[in-house]
């Protein structure tokens, strides 16, 4: 069985040097990036501008993928610059800055809060999603991604990974939901159990979906001495490959062909809202209960659920100082909390009703600060205004994204990045700026 690859991401740093300029320009912008000086990589046909609305409204859209934000603000969003190579990027961030204009950063379209591809200021998009190389090497088990890759095409370039056993069970009940707490952050570290509870036909189901590095007789025999409570069965277990679990969790149907991870999307399905929330104590019953009551709540049209995700495992062996991300020993389970809607005139009741979710979930979570999933960005927890960074306000999201890590973020944004070019509105600023 081969051991799991560790994945880095190489960051680029650009110099740029300042210059101020109060009203920004398309034209002036535009022309900077045509006059770069880059012959073997032309940037021309990469920029695309609002006056060719279908193509520059296909080309927002690729990869928006919540609908609540598939409008592009044509009073700000100045340009898309699909860049195809290093000197791309680098014409766009010197012009960009040169010219006073606010850059955002796209690639993967997985910011839940539209935060790089939205701004209230001029601004211009910088769409890396061409920039998608991936280099595996198996004996460091490391690779190299650019920040364009889809974790479909990661998935297939890393598929001669370990079998796998996945399961779903419905089965309702607080016990076993209050019993999993107990027992999911201290499994094997090649098994991972989530559990999932859900509003279906107006009552609560819960499902509960593990992966495991083995087989499937020997899952059946970890699970029925640690949660006996789920029943589980031989004929309730598929045995698949790495590759094909990657399926399961897109909640794709057996037998789907594995090219459909290189499939890329073309404009946003649906609107969705989701926040999250840290775990290190087990929530009692009649919490379990309160939250289920909450879920109920919900348009009957809404697809709502509440997903538990266990730690513990490898993630408690990582000091919570060792990497940007902090939330390591001492958690639970990270939630998810999560809704979707068709309707756009649904929205203003479904961002109240998770309001009102994450209040009643507040007496059962961390605190001081009360912890968040960056993945899973969360805009009612602090922002700033597009163009502006108030270390206060930042430092209220900041402490819920990275905790004690913020600090040494800072510092590196001060060295990095003083004058805080680089910025949206829950972005780390420099250390030494206090507006």
């Amino acid at each position: 069985m081969k051991e799991a690859l560790s994945v880095l991401c190489l960051v680029l740093l650009v110099s740029v040097s300042e210059a101020a300029v109060t009203k920004p320009g398309i034209g002036e912008f535009l022309g900077c990036l045509r006059s770069w000086p880059s012959p073997e990589s032309p940037i021309t046909d990469d920029i695309f501008t609002a006056d060719n609305t279908t193509t520059f409204l296909s080309s927002y859209l690729a990869y928006t993928k919540n609908t609540r934000f598939a409008s592009p603000n044509y009073q700000t969003l100045m340009a898309i610059v699909t860049a195809k190579s290093l000197s791309h990027i680098q014409a766009t961030v010197v012009c960009a800055k040169s010219n006073g204009v606010q850059i955002r950063i796209r690639s993967g379209g997985h910011d839940y809060e539209g935060l790089s591809y939205i701004s209230s200021v001029p601004f211009v998009i910088l769409d890396l999603f061409n920039l998608r190389s991936i280099t595996v090497d198996v004996p460091s088990k490391q690779a190299w991604v650019e920040a364009g890759a889809t974790l479909g095409e990661l998935y297939t370039k890393i598929s001669d990974a370990s079998e796998t056993v996945n399961k779903t069970l419905e089965q309702g009940g607080i016990d076993v939901l209050y019993k999993w707490q107990l027992v999911s952050s201290k499994l094997l570290d090649g098994l991972f159990l989530r559990a999932l509870s859900q509003v279906v036909n107006r009552t609560i189901v819960v499902e509960f979906y593990a992966q495991f590095l083995g087989r499937a007789d020997e899952l059946v025999a970890i699970m029925n001495q640690s949660l006996p409570e789920l029943g589980l069965k031989r004929q309730d277990c598929l045995e698949m490959s790495w590759l094909n679990t990657t399926l399961f969790w897109e909640d794709l149907p057996v037998g789907t062909p594995t090219s459909v991870l290189l499939d890329r999307p073309s404009k946003p399905e649906k609107f969705f809202k989701s926040k999250s929330d840290y775990v290190k104590k087990p929530i009692p019953k009649e919490g379990i209960k309160k939250l289920w009551e909450a879920l109920l709540e919900f348009n009957n049209n809404n697809i709502v659920y509440m997903q538990w995700n266990p730690y513990g495992g490898v993630m408690d062996t990582v000091p919570a100082a060792a990497t940007p991300f902090p939330h390591r020993k001492g958690n639970l389970f990270e939630v998810q909390y999560y809704t979707s809607w068709l309707d756009a005139n649904a929205t203003m009741g479904s961002l109240d009703m998770m309001k009102k979710l994450y209040e009643v979930a507040e007496p059962y979570v961390s605190s001081n600060p009360r912890e968040a999933f960056l993945n899973y960005r969360d805009i009612d927890i602090g922002s700033n205004p597009s163009n502006e960074t108030n270390v206060d306000e930042a430092e209220i999201y900041g402490s819920k994204y990275f905790v004690g890590n913020l600090k040494r973020l800072m510092e590196v944004k001060a060295k990095y990045d003083p004058e805080n070019f680089f910025k949206n509105e829950q972005s780390i600023p420099p250390a030494r700026v206090k507006q």
